[in-house]
């Protein structure tokens, strides 16, 4: 895990050094860069995070066979198996890293490289004899990359900080911005500079240099045409997703540095947990966070889970200032504008499990594939009224937003809409989008033909929406720049893509049957861990921002969202943004979701938007 960059942009060793310093953090342990020379000027800067094989020998910016250099963010889990394959194909090696085996595979099977890893990875290839750059993002989108492209100018990075500084000719994007009021984050391939882009999960490219020519295309995709269904039994299932399971949380424990596991006391983090302990040979350690806020402490549950697979259990809690102090400097991470509110609570994990390990595995992507969230569950419970005559719901609709409890307006605005798809979006962009002041339509995005067709019911449909739009956009953006910021590799074995793509063919039922949500995840969790410990309400992982923006933060919001802030922010209604903040304080509806939006919006413009004309 580290953070890279590369140019065709002629700038001086100064100003190198200053853009691989703006995300030092991602990799504290060695910060390099090297030009080289040719028919045009190339430099690559890498700050690692020595996770495998910590000899400098295995520092970056790497080069093989004299002609092949690399800048890499990640992990390739499976690299010693591919590492095997090309030593008897006469490969030689001089480390014992997955930096050497990309450069090697791409030497064997050009560009087709990617398609044999199974990992998280962000990384380009200078071919020096080809004069191409060729580069890949991982096929869920775990690692960021950013470009910018201008004729023959080529910049790349992590994070975008890196490439704004010492640029004249970047505008602040209007439409993102638009975007970003829906959806609380900037969708691919967009980014908050209309000039930078972010490379799609699950694609590759190739940069000609001597032309200019860049080309991207998919390598992988899910299976959203149901062309690969899952024919062998319920039993057969759990038989061959328990084997890939174990083989994905084993492979992300291997590392050369301290690993331990987030355990929130969830099915997901528990199961994976399980595994760990299963498979690892020491005893495993296993952080939880600890709210003293009543309603969102969930540490015990963390705790019963930890003491039955008698792992070395840490308990971290939130701490009240410190939460305050990473809102106030949460821009210098999430260098674009970013309104995952649970993004604080990760921070704070990431910061104190990082005091002991150097790698801590997750348990995200359970609730994408496997049909896990609340919103699946009211999905199914609320589709019976779409079978209703569209005017017999609007008027319904009209009757109910007369009743004074704010949920059940918005209730009353889903019925009027004409499905359950229109519903499902309008529930991932905001169903109350009033206070958003643009002609652009912020729901026009590549991503909707995973929700709109007909080759899958419903469910399966929102789920796969979900694992390209909300995994992909908000949750591994998330966790990339809370670890990160604490100089701490994440690993998500539920987000091998082996295991996605497995679940995507599974029957409905093997995953939510009877109400029942991860029917299948949880059988096998289940056979590890008791399963009344289990028998509670799911909850999200989040802080009590509702009435704390209420009660012991209004002052900091009236103060930062005052008429002069919010006049100053674009593509907001100020006098509709004013009412719902009222609405706020009042009691009468919880509008901390836009609050706290905007909180980090009017941040960023001040913090990462200085200097920045608006387009």
């Amino acid at each position: 895990m580290c953070g890279i960059y590369g140019t065709t942009i002629k700038y001086n060793e100064y100003q190198i050094k200053e853009k691989l310093k703006r995300t030092s953090f991602r990799g504290p342990d060695k910060m390099g860069w090297e030009f080289y020379p040719g028919s045009q000027q190339v430099t690559f800067g890498h700050n690692r995070l020595s996770i495998i094989d910590l000899d400098p020998r295995s520092n970056q910016p790497f080069t093989y066979e004299n002609h092949i250099h690399i800048v890499f963010n990640g992990e390739v889990y499976n690299f010693n198996s591919i590492k095997k394959k090309l030593i008897e194909k006469g490969y030689k090696f001089r480390t014992t890293s997955d930096t050497e085996v990309i450069c090697a595979a791409y030497l064997e099977y050009g560009e087709a490289c990617v398609t044999h890893f199974h990992g998280m990875f962000a990384f380009v290839i200078y071919d020096e004899k080809k004069k191409v750059f060729f580069g890949a993002r991982d096929r869920l989108g775990k690692k960021p990359f950013y470009y910018y492209l201008n004729n023959k100018d080529f910049e790349f990075a992590s994070q975008i900080s890196s490439i704004q500084m010492f640029h004249s000719d970047l505008s602040i994007s209007s439409k993102a911005i638009s975007y970003y009021l829906a959806w609380g984050n900037i969708p691919d391939t967009q980014s908050i500079f209309n000039e930078i882009k972010k490379l799609r999960a699950g694609h590759s490219f190739v940069f000609y240099l001597e032309t200019g020519t860049f080309k991207d295309k998919p390598y992988w995709d899910i299976d959203y045409k149901n062309e690969n269904p899952f024919k062998g039994t319920y039993e057969d299932a759990k038989s061959e997703l328990n084997t890939i399971l174990e083989d994905a949380v084993s492979s992300r424990l291997f590392a050369d540095v301290p690993v331990g596991v987030f355990l929130s006391g969830g099915v997901d983090s528990s199961l994976v947990s399980a595994i760990a302990t299963k498979t690892s040979t020491s005893t495993v350690k296993t952080f939880s966070v600890k709210f003293n806020e009543k309603g969102f402490d969930e540490s015990q549950y963390a705790k019963d889970v930890a003491d039955h697979l008698k792992t070395d259990h840490h308990i971290i809690e939130c701490n009240y200032d410190e939460g305050i102090e990473l809102i106030k400097n949460f821009t210098h991470f999430y260098d674009e504008p970013f309104s995952d509110s649970s993004a604080i609570p990760s921070m704070l994990l990431a910061k104190y499990t990082r005091e002991h390990v150097t790698v801590a595995l997750s348990g995200d992507g359970g609730d994408e594939s496997f049909i896990g969230y609340h919103r699946y569950k009211w999905a199914k419970k609320g589709g019976q009224f779409y079978n209703l005559p569209l005017p017999l719901r609007q008027f319904g609709g009209k009757l109910l937003s007369l009743a004074p409890h704010y949920r059940l307006k918005v209730i009353a605005k889903a019925l009027q809409y004409k499905d359950r798809n229109e519903v499902y979006l309008s529930a991932m962009t905001g169903v109350d989008q009033s206070y958003i002041k643009s002609n652009i339509d912020n729901r026009d995005v590549e991503e909707l033909k995973y929700l709109y067709h007909n080759h899958k019911n419903f469910f399966e449909r929102i789920s796969d929406f979900d694992i390209k739009t909300y995994l992909n956009w908000d949750i591994n953006t998330k966790v990339d720049r809370a670890t990160m910021a604490f100089s701490l590799e994440a690993r998500a074995p539920l987000l091998d893509h082996r295991i996605v793509d497995f679940a995507n063919s599974l029957p409905t039922e093997f995953k939510f049957h009877k109400g029942e949500q991860k029917r299948i995840l949880k059988d096998l969790l289940y056979e590890h861990v008791p399963k009344h410990i289990f028998d509670r309400p799911k909850a999200g992982f989040t802080m009590p921002f509702e009435r704390w923006f209420r009660e012991d933060l209004k002052d900091y919001v009236l103060e930062e969202l005052n008429d002069a802030s919010l006049k100053s922010i674009p593509g907001i209604d100020v006098d509709r943004v004013k009412f719902m903040i009222d609405q706020h304080m009042d009691g009468s509806w919880n509008r901390y979701p836009l609050i706290w939006k905007l909180l980090v919006l009017k941040q960023w413009l001040i913090n990462n938007g200085k200097g920045f004309m608006m387009k």
